[in-house]
């Protein structure tokens, strides 16, 4: 998944910083998640960042429609 989150985020024209202030979190935190150092990452997080990057990681649970 880091990767994937890597590669939209270079795909994007704003900067670390930009996307990091609309998801909010800090960007010590997405480099975590670039760098698969986060034990768990929150559907809603990963949502927001999809949200914001416009992409879709295609990442579905039992319980999403």
């Amino acid at each position: 998944m880091g990767d994937r989150v890597r590669q939209a985020r270079i795909a994007d024209n704003r900067s670390l910083a930009e996307i990091c202030r609309q998801i909010p979190m800090t960007t010590m935190n997405w480099y975590r998640i670039e760098a698969e150092e986060t034990k768990a990452l929150p559907i809603e997080t990963l949502r927001r960042i999809e949200e914001v990057l416009g992409v879709d990681f295609g990442v579905k649970f039992d319980d999403e429609s």
